[in-house]
């Protein structure tokens, strides 16, 4: 049996009397991937802070009974001399948790129990996602909402995090929101894809509804010319 996990109705968001997003409407099953794509500043950001109520919306956000949500923002900004190590980054979240859970958590995103010795302005971009997404998981929650978790990674980096957290949602059976930029990764692992520019372009599997005209509607310009290698 199908279990909806989120639905979303007549969701708009002003700010200063300025309309951020109007007119959202969409569902989203367990198990999931949804991919929300986007220019910039199409209200991509906002919704998912008005999914994790953070942000004032009008509007309904009903999530599913006690779901338990994690959350990966684009990046997080650390001095590389700040004195904190990766395992002090792990107890600033909760002082009393267990390491095999922390050490459980960098396994399911390939890192070596090692790395909490490093400090965590120290360590590569790319590390640091991977953190940050352990962070996340080791809550087990039901739901995790990536907001370009892979903004400011190389390529390499990219592909490898992102095949990363399509098992980690395939292992721990998650459902998956993502905002990319990235249509390989749209069109690779999302089941569903909204397709934003302030209210809500589109909408549907991603190989069915994003084709070159629809993709000039939302972006204009060079992405408008995307062709995706099956």
């Amino acid at each position: 049996m199908v279990m909806k996990i989120l639905s979303v109705k007549n969701l708009e968001i002003e700010i200063n009397s300025v309309k951020i997003l109007e007119d959202i409407n969409f569902e989203i099953n367990k198990g999931d991937v949804l991919a929300i794509i986007g220019p910039n500043g199409a209200g991509k950001t906002m919704l998912l802070r008005a999914l994790l109520g953070l942000e004032n919306y009008n509007g309904e956000i009903k999530w599913a009974p006690e779901i338990k949500i994690g959350y990966v923002p684009q990046r997080m900004d650390i001095e590389t001399d700040i004195p904190l190590t990766v395992r002090e980054f792990f107890y600033l979240r909760d002082a009393n948790i267990d390491e095999v859970k922390i050490k459980e958590a960098l396994a399911f995103v390939h890192l070596d129990e090692k790395i909490l010795n490093s400090g965590f302005g120290e360590i590569s971009v790319g590390q640091r996602q991977r953190v940050l997404i352990a962070w996340a998981v080791i809550a087990k929650p039901d739901v995790l909402l990536f907001d370009e978790p892979t903004a400011d990674v190389d390529i390499v980096g990219q592909k490898s995090i992102y095949e990363m957290l399509h098992k980690l949602q395939h292992d721990l059976n998650l459902t998956v929101i993502l905002v990319s930029h990235d249509l390989n990764i749209v069109y690779k692992y999302s089941d569903k894809v909204i397709c934003l520019n302030r209210k809500k372009i589109c909408e549907g599997a991603p190989n069915e509804i994003l084709n070159t005209e629809r993709l000039l509607e939302i972006y204009g310009g060079e992405k408008a010319f995307y062709h995706h290698q099956h």
